[in-house]
């Protein structure tokens, strides 16, 4: 480097080395930063790495590295550049001098020599002068470095000189003291680390040094760039750097005495008055050597120092902000009398202390602690001195009470908080710090306070409660401490603890005292007046309560604590409110990737609608965006897909010359899939903004680029697809932050215009033809030609032509057109060409009127100047056709009653409104007697319009009229209605009611979802309507046709009916049938849709199957008893999914697979087509496995419930053939008899290699094989080539006995006693409530209840229910085994714990093992045992009550439609979710009361408040009000 260059920029602070750049093969030692913002190198950086984690030395806050580990650092740019321009500068002076010497032998040839000679001079001279400046500046350097290292040197001894003597001196007075002066001395030695400060004539010498370095160093750059480049002499003033370059090193302004000086203090302690040996004085007189007082406070004049040091913080010179070791921070406690002149320096001063007075209030420390002025101005000086410079800082949150109040502590000092932390242990350690009987406790006082076992914290009290007093007191013995409130000082939390004694002796309640607090003695307090309180109040600014009338919700603290953490987050301080910080907290991304953010706990708090902000705030950092697409080029053709559709002027295409996007959506998939890295956290987005890029999943499960747009609430997000150009809102959990490798490629949809065309109207695009537009174009190949380029912003205009190969090129504008769905603009439509002739004879139509008639586009038909306009009418008239009449929908009430108004009276609307307006602009008010039926003129929204009043007006000053031309009703203000003329009465809407439908369910009235989407569709749409029947009644029976987006009319009775908001009108018997529709050309709909998913087959071996139907091949169709369960699961969610049928159209069957078909029971099944027959299909029921030739209207192209597998599974037996190679009829016929909708066991021998493929089984009947019975009935032959490992396995048979005549007296057992069956207590009358326990939940309104009382104190021969079992199962071998199983007897059944409890039989389960279904009577619960875990019961146990009553809880049902996935598998209407917060609920003290007792018991239960059980679960939509 240059002489004089600044070493300590380009060297490391941590290893000293210098940092260098990379050469050839050598890498280089390049600085790098951390997320702190501290530099070192990279050879450091490599070793302090630690599984991927760095700690800074400095600050000790941890930097996670990204993947390439400390390569992948950011690396520091000005001291690389530093580092780079030094050696650039050496090569170029290198250069510079051999092309001198290769230029003095040169002679110039040009003509110009002179003008160069001149210009040449000047540099010359220009860079003479400079090198002699820097010449000289480089001596005055290296005399000023010089200078600056023996003035710190020689500050470094004085200090140590002084300290030293001190050091004696304090030794000297200590050792005359006894234990306070112990305590003293270690307050007066902590204070010696700031004696630096009292050198200020040295300290001043030292900066004053340090500024011209620094001056010198600014101006030597200036100048390297001024000789570099001499024309930058312009940019800069020459003359006051060279000055600054040239002026010397001035001995007599440094004072190079001051090092040699002491601080002029000593100690001096006199007495004061009434002294007692033994008793150490609490105050210590300062004195000077002539006897006078000193002050503690030095005078102002006195301080000579530069302002610029009287307003720096005083940690700026701490050792702490040098690098070192954090200290305690230290109150200032010793006033120092400062010398500004060295006449004062003969005369030293005495160090003193204040001791503090007993009375005497230590700082606040509660909190108030941030509304008290000492400590603000402190914390903000030494914590947060860059709070007006909006510096922000890493902090952790210790505590959170609410989003406006919450606690935080510095990252910066932690280590500070671990010395303070040692130092209150160790004092809690002792005895030192326990209560005596005599110590009181008292408000705001402090103490410490046990955090847990052996780590104590300081804590100051708010709150005191004295043993039998319900009051707080202010001072309170501590033996008589019943409960204590404290703020802990460090952490921000208020916590109650209440001091529990065993007896109420005094030595038992210190005890209990000094457990969980210690006192802060006089010492102490002293001790730890260095550490101020560890956290700081702040409060999220510009941040209320999303409900303000409720106040902050549980909810918030919540989410505030869960995204916040234990992590450290970045702290931004906004301001100051009173007692607290106004911040903003914002949590740093955890994968480092450019489209990351840092998540602002404000933001993240609103988004979420916790919260919401009452002030505007602007976004801390603009979001990455995508690279624009890549436009085509003007009036080339190119190939493009239209991907989406909004309408002819706003659509988007993609272009297909670009295979890279194939692989971008491959790769997205790739990685996204990861379901490991789904269940990290990494790439969740928790708070989108506006703009963000990221990539979004939709509901194919697929990963696409997109952008959010849009925060509509509820947690959604609006975000477009970059590229494909639609829109769509998702939930937050679709989206995942962007890696930046799939920034790599711009946008792929262009957003595009049709050129040269406008709307019909000329205002917005209809219906109609935007459907048309979409059937034409989208999803489709298309041909380009980019017309004009434009901003960014807006849409490209494009023509775009359609067309089959090999065939000509159609222009969709121009089909449009033709169509009238679309017009030319003006100066491209040939049609609007002027003829020639007199132009003032000949007039353009109006747009309207050419609409209206259809006279645009003929050129014949034109208005002269001379014709008059057609005449104004009011008053609608019906044409005299009434079919296909053009209407547009202007208001809805309902179905039943709906307003229309004619296209072809749009002309006359305008001019009627024209005409209105012009009357009634200027006319003034008049009193009027409003009477029902009267026409008026009334201004609504700012316009005239024509109305008629609905009621008479009396009294009130509004009144209910009705736009005649809208047929919207309105309340209205009387003094906004004027007379209206008889020229002008009239109405142009129709009122009309939809013919041939009524409402849904039985209802006389629509419901509100029918009238809402009935208005959501139709109101201001255009339609094609059909009047039924002209009459002089309204409204008028109509049929209503809407184009759907495929440019289809459909009936609008239709839909409501398929949507299953109406119902077809009833019509009566003997009704002549309706007229047949117009037939019209329908073309065969292309449809494709693939097979269900295959059935789940079982493992080899036995298991219990049912036969579901025997094909005519022979193959069997088979379910397990879990598909059993899973199909009545289907049934009800089909049945639920499919409330109304499909609209009916002709379709192309040839490559559909899976359909759903209507059965004969008119319920709907899936289904497989296997081959079409002209007006029927061959369908095979997959979850069954029948097949049936079924009417093509009842087959559908949709699958219903494609998640689920088939539930059935082909089979086929093992080892047999068939007679004849087939089988037969008699033999199908047999197999059906046999097995249709019958329970077998199966052995499963070999699977299929296809998982559609057939089964290889074996089937028993009752232990028999069902290949033997087919052989037996000369159906089928044994396969003798089947290998040996597959031969048929039989079930053993029960033994065939004879008929032999065998004595069996004596053999059998005694008969079995024949038990009554159990009773049940009697329950209080219906409506008192008793105390009940929940035994067994079947599901949520259907229990086993166990009254607590009438049923725990029944005895029988002086032993209760329990002591009788306990007694029998000691002796439960010597009970016979149940060898009767009648229904419902009773009998003893084993649970699972070993023992015996009574039951009651249900039914059996199964024969082969024998099992049965029973029911414990004193749980409810149900088991399946076999006969050897059942015993005879007792008779006397018959005589204890029942313990489980089954109830059903009134009050509430299963909802009708429930959205929760997981149900209850044997009541599938109710969730699992449900049962689950049944059981939480019932966990409390219940009470019931009967509601009926017949025919089924039934009861209402109610909580500890008196409230239902079950309103919980109707709130949260679980379950829905009987």
């Amino acid at each position: 480097m240059d002489r004089g260059e600044n070493h300590s920029a380009a060297i490391c602070k941590l290893c000293g080395e210098v940092f260098t750049l990379p050469e050839d093969d050598i890498p280089g030692n390049l600085p790098r930063v951390l997320l702190c913002g501290h530099i070192y190198c990279t050879f450091c950086l490599q070793s302090l790495e630690c599984d991927s984690v760095i700690r800074c030395p400095d600050c000790e806050v941890e930097s996670t590295l990204p993947e390439g580990r400390v390569y992948g650092l950011q690396e520091e740019s000005r001291i690389i550049g530093l580092i780079y321009t030094t050696k650039m500068n050496k090569m170029k002076r290198c250069d510079k001098s051999k092309n001198r010497k290769k230029n003095k032998g040169s002679p110039s040839t040009d003509t110009h020599v002179s003008s160069d000679m001149e210009q040449q001079a000047d540099i010359e001279r220009i860079q003479k002068t400079v090198d002699e400046a820097l010449a000289q500046a480089a001596e005055t350097l290296a005399q000023l470095v010089h200078i600056h290292e023996t003035l710190t040197t020689g500050l470094e001894e004085q200090v140590k000189r002084e300290v030293a003597r001190l050091e004696m001196e304090i030794k000297q007075a200590a050792d005359k003291a006894l234990h306070a002066v112990q305590n003293w001395k270690d307050a007066q030695m902590s204070q010696l680390t700031k004696l630096e400060t009292k050198f200020s004539s040295s300290q001043a010498a030292v900066r004053h040094i340090q500024e011209r370095i620094k001056a010198l160093e600014i101006a030597m750059q200036m100048a390297r760039k001024v000789r570099r480049v001499p024309f930058l002499e312009q940019y800069c003033i020459l003359d006051k750097v060279l000055e600054t370059l040239q002026a010397p090193v001035d001995d007599q302004l440094i004072d190079m005495k001051c090092i040699t000086m002491g601080t002029g203090m000593s100690l001096a302690q006199s007495p004061p008055k009434n002294y007692q040996p033994g008793r150490f004085g609490r105050k210590s007189h300062l004195k000077r050597p002539d006897g006078r007082n000193s002050s503690c406070i030095p005078r102002s004049d006195k301080i000579h120092a530069p302002p610029k040091q009287r307003q720096q913080s005083p940690r700026a010179n701490s050792p702490s902000s040098r690098g070192s070791s954090p200290s305690p921070r230290s109150r200032c406690r010793f006033n120092f009398s400062c010398h500004s002149s060295t006449s004062d320096l003969g005369s030293p001063d005495v160090i003193i202390e204040d001791f503090l007075d007993e009375g005497q209030a230590l700082p606040p420390t509660g909190p108030e602690l941030a509304s008290d002025k000492l400590r603000i101005n402190r914390r903000r000086k030494h914590q947060f001195s860059a709070t007006k410079r909006s510096v922000t800082q890493w902090v952790v949150v210790t505590h959170i009470v609410n989003p406006s109040q919450f606690y935080v502590q510095s990252v910066a000092e932690r280590r500070e908080s671990e010395i303070l932390s040692d130092k209150i242990n160790q004092l809690c350690s002792g005895d030192g710090c326990s209560f005596t009987v005599k110590d009181t406790v008292e408000t705001e006082s402090l103490i410490f306070v046990k955090w847990n076992e052996g780590d104590w914290c300081r804590a100051r009290v708010v709150e005191v409660l004295q043993k039998g007093s319900l009051e707080p007191v202010k001072t309170c013995a501590v033996t008589q401490l019943a409960s204590i409130r404290v703020f802990f000082l460090d952490h921000g939390l208020t916590k109650s603890i209440t001091i529990n004694s065993e007896d109420g002796a005094t030595e038992a309640s210190l005890s209990a005292v000094n457990n969980q607090l210690r006192k802060v003695g006089r010492a102490v307090k002293i001790d730890l007046a260095h550490f101020a309180p560890m956290v700081i109040r702040c409060s999220l600014k510009d941040l209320v309560p999303y409900d303000v009338t409720k106040g902050w919700s549980k909810e918030a603290q919540v989410e505030f604590r869960s995204v916040v953490g234990s992590a450290a987050v970045e702290m931004r301080p906004l301001g100051q409110d009173r007692e607290s910080l106004l911040v903003d907290l914002r949590k740093a991304p955890m994968e480092q990737f450019s489209s990351s953010v840092f998540i602002s706990i404000r933001e993240y708090l609103v988004f979420i609608e916790v919260a919401r902000f009452y002030s505007p705030v602007t976004l801390s950092r603009k979001p990455l965006l995508y690279y624009p697409p890549v436009y085509p080029k003007i009036n080339s053709e190119i190939s493009a897909m239209v991907s989406h559709i909004n309408n002819p002027a706003n659509f988007y295409i993609n272009l297909v010359d670009n295979m890279e996007f194939m692989l971008l959506s491959a790769k997205l998939q790739e990685f996204y899939n990861d379901l490991a890295l789904l269940e990290e956290d990494k790439l969740s987005i928790y708070c989108p903004v506006i703009g963000q890029s990221c990539v979004a999943r939709l509901d194919d499960k697929l990963w696409y680029r997109a952008q959010v747009i849009g925060h509509p609430g509820g947690r959604k997000v609006e975000v477009q697809f970059v590229d494909f150009g639609n829109r769509k809102i998702l939930s937050v959990s679709d989206l995942r932050k962007i890696k930046d490798e799939f920034f790599a490629l711009p946008a792929r949809a262009i957003n595009c215009c049709l050129s040269d065309v406008i709307p019909v109207d000329g205002e917005s695009w209809t219906d109609a033809c935007t459907n048309r537009f979409i059937s034409l174009a989208n999803q489709k190949l298309v041909t380009i030609i980019a017309t004009g380029q434009g901003p960014k912003s807006e849409p490209l205009p494009v023509k775009l032509f359609q067309g089959e190969v090999n065939e000509p090129l159609t222009n969709i504008a121009e089909l449009l057109v033709k169509e009238e769905l679309a017009c030319f603009k003006e100066s491209l439509n040939p049609n609007n060409a002027r003829p020639s002739g007199d132009d003032s004879a000949i007039w353009d139509p109006p747009l309207e009127v050419g609409l209206a008639t259809g006279l645009v586009d003929v050129p014949d038909q034109i208005i002269t100047g001379n014709q008059k306009e057609d005449p104004i009418e009011p008053q609608l008239k019906l044409p005299a056709q009434l079919k296909d009449l053009k209407v547009r929908v202007c208001h809805v009430n309902s179905p039943s009653s709906f307003y229309v108004r004619f296209a072809q009276y749009d002309s006359q609307l305008k001019r009627i409104c024209e005409l209105v307006k012009q009357e009634y602009t200027r006319i003034e008010p008049q009193d009027v007697e409003w009477k029902a039926d009267m026409y008026c003129a009334a201004l609504f929204n700012g316009v005239w319009e024509r109305a008629q009043i609905c009621s008479d007006v009396t009294s009130s000053d509004s009144a209910e009229v009705r736009l005649c031309d809208h047929g919207k009703m309105i309340k209205i203000d009387v003094s906004n209605l004027r007379p209206l003329p008889s020229s002008l009465i009239g109405s142009l809407a129709l009122e009309c009611t939809l013919n041939d439908i009524r409402p849904a369910g039985g209802r006389s009235t629509w419901t509100n979802t029918a009238c809402d989407s009935f208005s959501y569709y139709l109101t201001g749409a255009s339609a094609v309507m059909t009047i039924k029947e002209l009459t002089d009644e309204r409204p008028v029976p109509v049929t209503l046709f809407c184009s759907n987006r495929m440019g289809e009319f459909i009936s609008i009775a239709d839909f409501l009916v398929s949507e299953g908001l109406a119902l077809r009108q009833r019509k009566p018997s003997g009704h002549m049938p309706p007229k047949p529709a117009p037939r019209s050309i329908m073309t065969a709909e292309k449809v494709k849709t693939s097979l269900y998913q295959p059935p789940e087959l079982p493992c080899l071996g036995h298991i219990q199957i049912s036969i579901s139907a025997v094909g005519e091949d022979g193959l069997i169709y088979v379910r397990t008893q879990n598909a059993g369960y899973q199909l009545e699961q289907l049934k009800e969610r089909i049945q639920q999914s499919m409330k109304a049928l499909p609209r009916q159209k002709p379709y192309t069957w040839k490559s559909v697979l899976g359909c759903a078909v209507i059965g004969p029971d008119m319920l709907w099944y899936r289904g497989q087509l296997l081959e079409v027959l002209g007006g029927h299909v061959k369908v095979q029921y997959v979850d069954y496995g029948l097949v049936e030739n079924i009417p093509v209207v009842h087959v559908y192209p949709i699958l219903l419930c494609d998640d689920v597998p088939q539930l059935s599974m082909t089979c086929q037996l093992l080892g047999i053939n068939p007679v004849g190679g087939k089988w037969q009829q008699d033999a199908v016929a047999l197999m059906r008899e046999v097995l249709l909708n019958r329970s077998v066991d199966m052995n499963v021998v070999e699977l299929p290699a296809d998982p559609r493929g057939p089964v290889t089984v074996e089937l028993f009947i009752d232990g028999l094989s069902l290949s033997r019975i087919l052989c037996q009935h000369e159906h089928a032959s044994m396969d003798r080539t089947v290998s040996p490992d597959k031969r048929l396995t039989v079930m053993p048979t029960a033994p065939v006995f004879d008929d032999w005549d065998i004595n069996t007296e004596g053999l059998r057992d005694p008969e079995e006693l024949m038990l009554g069956s159990f009773t049940y207590p009697n329950l209080p009358q219906e409506g008192e409530h008793f105390k009940v326990v929940v035994k067994h939940m079947c599901t949520p309104n259907e229990l086993f209840l166990w009254p607590l009382e009438g049923t725990a104190d029944v005895k029988v021969n002086g032993e209760s229910l329990d002591e009788a079992l306990t007694r029998i199962n000691r002796n439960i071998d010597t009970l016979p085994r149940l060898s009767n199983f009648p229904e419902g007897g009773p009998c003893l059944a084993e649970y699972s714990d070993g023992k015996y409890y009574r039951a009651r039989l249900m039914k059996f389960i199964s024969a082969e093992p024998v099992t049965l279904l029973v029911q414990h009577v004193d749980f409810g619960s149900d088991d399946t045992l076999p006969t050897s875990k059942l015993r005879q019961m007792p008779a006397e146990l018959l005589e204890f009550p029942c313990r489980a009553l089954k109830v059903k809880v009134a009050g509430f049902k299963a909802p009708s439609v429930t959205r929760e996935e997981n149900v209850l598998p044997y009541s599938p209407k109710w969730s699992m979710k449900a049962a689950m917060e049944m059981i939480d609920l019932l966990h409390k003290n219940i009470t019931a009361s009967v509601v009926v007792q017949e025919p089924e018991l039934t009861v209402l239960l109610f909580s500890e408040d008196g409230e239902l059980v079950h309103l919980p679960l109707v709130n949260k939509g679980l379950a829905e009000l009987e």
